[in-house]
């Protein structure tokens, strides 16, 4: 089965081929600014330089939030358009799943990607007998009320994300037993949303869909700014 995996949720556009999970290539780019102009190229540079086009594609795979608002919307029109045209299934991974995925020690993982101000888009997962499950799912809240909710487990957790570099001396503080993930594992990419797609296709109950909805877990600072405006 090959995949085609983009992810452009966060600051790093990032576009994939996998077959079942290896990885055949992967091409990124880091300007969060042109995403809307840079995807459809990067796309194309992938099939060329695999020289593979969307016809050879079964499946696609997108990230579909929490991350940038404009961002998420870029992929997931991407994938629709793409699944329109050829009848491909679309499987969304979520960008803190697809987090979870860089993590390969066995034990609980905590993705948390900064979401400014003190609050952070927050999922808790569990990696034994190299399956992925969901523990808590996709949350947006204050990093104190995520350290509250972490206290329940007993067991090593291992933090992955943006949001981890930024409050890690706090969670250093709170948390005798953990680790954190390193620069390399803390990047969002495609290739984790195609290998998270794979396991999603694999599972007993798949049934496949060709269409895909964002989750943002919180208004856009656009929708906060206009409801402030209503207000007055």
């Amino acid at each position: 089965m090959k995949i085609l995996a983009i992810d452009t949720s966060s600051k790093i556009c990032s576009v994939s081929i996998l077959e079942d999970k290896q990885v055949l290539i992967e091409k990124h780019n880091d300007d969060e600014k042109t995403h809307s102009q840079k995807l459809m190229p990067l796309i194309d540079e992938t099939f060329q330089e695999s020289n593979l086009t969307l016809d050879n594609i079964d499946l696609l795979a997108c990230s579909q939030g929490p991350g940038s608002f404009t961002g998420i919307r870029i992929g997931i029109s991407t994938v629709k358009a793409f699944a329109d045209v050829k009848h491909i299934p679309i499987i969304g991974v979520t960008s803190l799943e697809s987090l979870s995925y860089n993590i390969k020690t066995e034990g609980l993982i905590a993705s948390i990607i900064d979401a400014k101000h003190d609050n952070v888009y927050f999922a808790l997962f569990e990696l034994a007998n190299n399956k992925y499950k969901l523990v808590h799912s996709p949350i947006s809240d204050d990093i104190n009320t995520i350290i509250t909710l972490l206290k329940q487990y007993s067991n090593k957790i291992t933090f992955v994300g943006d949001g981890a570099v930024v409050h890690q001396e706090l969670l250093k503080k709170e948390f005798e037993n953990c680790n954190f993930a390193n620069d390399t594992e803390n990047t969002q990419t495609s290739i984790s949303i195609g290998l998270s797609a794979y396991d999603k296709y694999n599972e007993s109950n798949y049934e496949p869909v060709y269409t895909l909805s964002p989750i943002y877990l919180k208004k856009s600072q656009a929708e906060i700014n206009l409801e402030k405006k209503n207000s007055i």
